[in-house]
């Protein structure tokens, strides 16, 4: 008896002590976003970036974190970097007005300014560039609740107007699922990176020596193809392509989890 009375108070510290632990974690993150969010008020954008960084490496990011960051890279004159961290933001809050604005305003100031053409599926579905995975998830999720239940009442009570609800959450369900499974694609395949240095070299081979193809210029979006001892096979909407340093440019898509449950969501 006495061996399982010391088993319980063993349990019940473990319990006790991680989830004092998880709350330390937890006032810890607030701390550094807190201190972040004062340094950037003081002027103090490379201290600023340094904790929003962090944040975002430690699995804190979201879409708040990745505006501040490029919010802080923009007052640096840093605008690959600024470009880079409002596009991973605008993956999260794709609506967020703000967040547009400076997005815009940051493209304006590119010199290669390069128009990315619009296919027939994204012209179909226009509403996915408006949404988040996580949206678009949970939206499917509801309509497939509502269109089993429809289906499960027709089963116990045939009637002319659930015959007709169920055509409709019909059309919405195959919809719905198309949007999910074209958001996932895109998430998931998602190639762009972004030009980080002034102005670099697109060469014709992963060689220093190689010939030089064209220059680009910071804050350029590119497509990453495939990666090879320390360079990048990029290329560009209107099919120009060629490799790059690996430094010179970052991807956009970050690799943890998007949908709820993951940070990156």
């Amino acid at each position: 008896m006495r061996r399982y009375t010391y088993l319980t108070i063993t349990f019940i510290a473990i319990i006790f002590f991680s989830g004092f632990d998880a709350e330390a974690q937890t006032n810890g993150w607030e701390d550094l976003f807190f201190r972040a969010n004062q340094a950037f008020k003081e002027g103090h954008y490379q201290d600023a970036i340094d904790g929003y960084e962090q944040l975002a490496q430690t699995g804190h990011e979201n879409g708040h974190i990745y505006y501040n960051l490029g919010n802080g890279y923009f007052r640096l004159n840093q605008l690959g970097q600024a470009i880079l961290n409002y596009e991973r933001a605008r993956i999260l809050m794709p609506r967020d007005a703000d967040l547009n604005f400076n997005l815009r305003h940051a493209r304006d100031q590119i010199q290669d300014a390069i128009a990315e053409p619009q296919g027939f599926i994204q012209m179909a579905f226009f509403w996915l560039d408006s949404l988040s995975l996580q949206e678009v998830f949970w939206g499917f999720g509801i309509v497939n609740v509502l269109f089993w239940g429809i289906l499960l009442i027709r089963l116990f009570h045939r009637s002319e107007w659930n015959y007709y609800l169920s055509l409709v959450f019909l059309v919405l369900w195959l919809i719905g699922g198309a949007s999910f499974g074209l958001k996932w694609y895109q998430v998931w395949t998602d190639g762009r990176a972004v030009i980080l240095k002034k102005e670099v070299n697109i060469l014709s081979g992963p060689d220093i020596q190689d010939t030089v193809l064209f220059k680009l210029h910071e804050g350029t979006i590119v497509h990453h193809e495939r990666s090879e001892d320390g360079w990048f096979l990029i290329h560009l909407p209107d099919k120009k392509r060629g490799w790059v340093e690996a430094e010179a440019v970052e991807q956009i898509k970050r690799v943890p989890s998007v949908l709820p449950g993951g940070s990156y969501s």
